[in-house]
């Protein structure tokens, strides 16, 4: 795990923010990971920036309280990040790989609406984060891979997102351009 400090401050303010239920604070330190994410491919970065975005939106929707399995889920979630937090500190990153695995197990002990409604959560946090990176340069391919979603999943979400087509990133070069710099490769 790179960066662990970075890590632990975002799990710590995530902790807070879940005490204060300040979703918007959740999402904007889920946004933090994606840079270093980008940089390095860093799976557990990776896992870290879906997690704490899965739970920005879980708790923005205050509906799923009301649902059968929640206090479960919830204990589940916030006992990992507890743990995940000393964790860091121990340095154990067997531990921090455990417990953000088992806050996705904890969805699988759901049953009925709110499982539906958290996988879906999950889904598209992972094509929200997928969409980040890609913003970052990253190509598609090797996005969707490191995420685990499906390249059609990834263009269609980031064909909705103007941002991402209008980075300076994403701007290809026009067929003229291209041929004049293959001209300049083989001279």
């Amino acid at each position: 795990m790179q960066e662990k400090e970075n890590i632990l401050r975002i799990f710590e303010e995530t902790k807070k923010a879940i005490e204060e239920n300040d979703s918007a604070k959740i999402k904007s330190l889920s946004n933090q990971t994606i840079n270093t994410a980008s940089l390095t491919h860093d799976p557990d970065n990776i896992a870290v920036a879906v997690v704490v975005y899965s739970l920005s939106k879980i708790i923005e929707r205050e509906g799923y309280r009301k649902l059968p399995g929640w206090n479960n889920f919830y204990k589940i979630y916030v006992n990992s990040i507890n743990k995940i937090i000393i964790a860091l500190k121990k340095n154990d990153e067997e531990c921090v790989k455990q417990n953000l695995k088992l806050i996705r197990q904890g969805i699988g002990k759901l049953s009925g609406k709110l499982k539906k409604y958290i996988q879906d959560v999950f889904i598209k946090a992972k094509i929200n984060k997928a969409s980040k990176i890609y913003e970052h340069g990253i190509s598609m391919e090797k996005t969707a891979q490191l995420l685990g979603v499906t390249m059609f999943d990834l263009a269609s979400y980031a064909g909705q997102k103007e941002e991402i087509s209008e980075a300076p990133e994403s701007k290809t070069m026009n067929v003229r351009e291209r041929i004049k710099m293959a001209e300049e490769m083989f001279r």
